[in-house]
């Protein structure tokens, strides 16, 4: 059961027309480019605002639709479907997507468990929670909930859709490369890691909406379990 709920989530991939011209390749691939480069400055820029700070919110927010924007600009999107467990329907994936989340963000945690323990990666963690400790729990809420869906929609919509082949390796790898901007080894590490998974995702189902929920369930998890894992 465990087997075909990941292979649906994960693998099969379904039936899908979304093709497009060689015109639209082209536009999609130059937004593309164009919006990972200003948003790998702009997110490193807002991850170097001190912790507290007003600009923090503006900051982090015009990264948010920056990859919207970009997302929008570069062509038509799609939220994609998976084969229901029950028969051969396809139906938009809600349930998996934020069961895997919060698999991962599990995953995520026990990780944390080691990494406390070793100095370096522990100031690194603690860097960015000193956002959550200095800032209004609901406004980071928020703003992780919306940078989740910007960051999908831009990286598993507009980016996936402009590589021809390999998508999953090069939108993973354009996610981690922007994530490095902000200087942090584990925001680049887990860049990784969620971006196969959602990769995966909107290599199955087509469509944006899985990776989506599955980035701002694990997203959510971790605001409020590493404060408790680290604090």
């Amino acid at each position: 059961m465990l087997r075909g709920w990941l292979r649906r989530s994960l693998w099969d991939v379904v039936p899908r027309d979304q093709r497009d011209t060689p015109a639209q390749l082209r536009r999609r691939q130059l937004v593309t480019v164009v919006v990972v480069l200003l948003g790998a400055v702009l997110l490193g820029l807002s991850l170097r605002i001190e912790p507290g700070s007003p600009w923090f919110y503006p900051a982090t927010a015009a990264v948010a639709a920056l990859w919207l924007v970009g997302a929008f600009a570069s062509g038509p999107l799609h939220l994609g479907r998976i084969t229901s467990p029950s028969d051969s329907r396809l139906i938009r994936p809600v349930v998996q997507p934020v069961l895997l989340g919060l698999a991962l963000a599990g995953l995520f945690v026990v990780g944390g468990m080691v990494v406390r323990e070793i100095d370096w990666l522990d100031r690194q963690v603690r860097s960015v929670m000193d956002f959550a400790d200095a800032g209004s729990v609901p406004l980071l809420l928020v703003i992780t909930v919306v940078s989740g869906i910007a960051e999908e929609t831009f990286f598993r919509g507009a980016a996936y859709a402009a590589v021809p082949r390999h998508p999953v390796v090069w939108t993973t790898l354009a996610y981690t490369v922007a994530t490095l901007a902000t200087g942090n080894v584990m925001l680049a590490f887990a860049a990784i890691l969620l971006g196969v998974v959602v990769g995966l995702q909107r290599r199955a189902s087509g469509g944006v909406l899985a990776p989506i929920l599955t980035h701002c369930t694990w997203s959510t998890v971790m605001l409020f379990a590493l404060p408790a894992l680290f604090g």
